[in-house]
């Protein structure tokens, strides 16, 4: 059974109750995990909060050596982990290795980056003082994960990042994907992690992950979710320290001038990867009305090119949707647009013949109304909706129907419209002549502000920063 780790000890925890998880790529049983109770959460945190000076005390140079040791860990386990991935996150054995892989890089960017973060020393008006700043770890955090990389996105966002930088830390992975997340912590432990600084408590958002949130010695919350959840988050845990990672439905942008191959292409591999289940995947396409019939044939064609196939097969390009509550969430976008006078071009619903009904058919969809959810929210699945512009007025009026700004995409070979365009979307990324969903784990992501897709950023030093809190110290040297 799937337990907690709390105070250098697993344990099932004060509760009775238990969640069976079973494999979306499959139907079988995979076990089942112990469901924790607010009384676990606080008890992790006290454990956290008693311990923490054990790894704020380490030398820089040693917690870069913590992180490396990790990542040689989550090597050595790297097939166990992937073979996991693929069983309870359904996606495709392929993408879970390089998922696993990912997460080791990940530890050993945090450990590497870590030693070259600055603090600075200033010029003072006061000849007998000088004035520095240093940074410092934040304190115990809390970190809520979702379901959707369930070991590399924590890995590269929160987890590598708090242990470089000092802070102790509540572990709440999503649910479905908690047997994932235990053989992560695995590899954290057995590297030697302070005892009590890193702790694990599996159950539901709203059950532990409030009680991080409104635990009044939790000083930092992490969250990548939903934006609804988020805006919840925000508010729960006002005053503490935030970073969250939230919904995307970035457009992707094609103009008259653009390569119409390279441009479905991208589009197509935007949203087929990870099922479609990525915050930054393609969601919507807007394409200049010149291009429109010509881009949406070949993005068809790209589309017929991928079908979906059991993820533990070596070939599999397309895997299963985690749960059923997102496949239902992608039905009822593309019901509710074809009522609006949209037309399904290929796809449009559950792939047959697979173990589960959670394997959906890569779907291309044309005259979508513009203030329909499959337009203005996230769907999260393998759909590629394609909606028609004529003027700059108008793609901006698309482009702002949606409240969220995480990513986008801009196809065109006009250099000085993609910078145009670059600096007026408002997104924290906006790639040129790539998917929307292109990212290394150095480069800065997150929300632009005033939009619904969270604030602060994550990526490399970014990150460590984010977790770090800035201390200016004068000093009075005399005369």
């Amino acid at each position: 059974m799937g337990r907690h780790y709390i105070a250098g000890q697993w344990e099932t925890g004060s509760g009775e109750e238990v969640l069976e998880i079973t494999s979306p790529s499959t139907g079988a049983a995979l076990g089942a995990i112990a469901l924790g109770t607010q009384d676990d959460a606080r008890r992790a945190v006290d454990a956290a909060n008693a311990s923490r000076s054990a790894l704020a005390g380490m030398s820089i140079w040693e917690r870069s050596a913590l992180c490396m040791a990790i990542a040689e860990r989550i090597e050595a386990r790297a097939d166990e982990l992937a073979e996991i991935i693929c069983a309870e996150q359904g996606k495709p054995i392929g993408e879970a290795r390089g998922e696993a892989g990912g997460a080791a890089v990940a530890f050993r960017n945090a450990g590497e980056q870590i030693k070259w973060l600055e603090s600075a020393s200033f010029p003072v008006e006061d000849g007998a003082k000088r004035a520095m700043s240093m940074l410092q770890p934040k304190g115990t955090l809390g970190i809520i994960t979702p379901w959707n990389f369930p070991v590399a996105l924590p890995s590269i966002y929160y987890l590598g990042p708090a242990i470089a930088t000092g802070n102790a830390f509540v572990w709440v992975p999503a649910p479905t994907t908690s047997l994932c997340a235990v053989k992560l912590m695995e590899c954290i432990i057995e590297a030697g992690v302070p005892e009590g600084c890193a702790n694990l408590v599996l159950g539901e958002g709203p059950v532990v992950g409030d009680a991080l949130v409104t635990h009044a010695q939790v000083h930092g919350i992490c969250f990548t979710g939903s934006s609804e959840v988020g805006e919840i988050i925000a508010r729960r845990g006002a005053g503490k320290a935030q970073l969250l990672e939230l919904g995307g439905n970035g457009p992707s942008i094609v103009f008259a001038d653009a390569d119409i191959e390279r441009a479905a292409e991208r589009i197509v591999a935007g949203a087929v990867g990870n099922a479609g289940q990525i915050c930054t995947a393609t969601e919507r396409v807007l394409a200049h009305a010149d291009i429109h019939d010509a881009l949406v044939d070949r993005i068809v064609a790209h589309a017929r090119k991928v079908a979906p196939s059991l993820s533990t097969e070596a070939g599999c390009v397309l895997g299963a949707l985690n749960n059923a509550d997102n496949a239902a969430k992608v039905d009822s976008h593309l019901a509710e647009a074809v009522a609006g006078g949209a037309r399904i071009l290929t796809g449009g619903g559950r792939a047959k013949g697979l173990p589960t009904d959670l394997y959906y058919a890569p779907t291309v969809i044309v005259d979508v109304p513009p203030q329909s959810a499959l337009h203005c929210e996230e769907t999260f699945g393998p759909v590629v909706p394609v909606l028609k512009f004529s003027s700059v007025e108008e793609l901006d009026r698309l482009c702002a129907m949606s409240p969220m700004g995480l990513s986008a995409a801009v196809f065109t070979r006009d250099v000085g419209n993609a910078f145009r365009q670059a600096e007026k979307l408002r997104c924290g990324i906006v790639n040129i002549n790539e998917m929307s969903s292109y990212w290394e784990m150095h480069i800065p992501a997150g929300g632009a502000a005033g939009t619904t897709s969270g604030h602060g950023r994550t990526g490399g030093r970014h990150t460590l920063r984010e977790m770090s809190d800035l201390k200016t110290i004068t000093f009075h040297i005399g005369d």
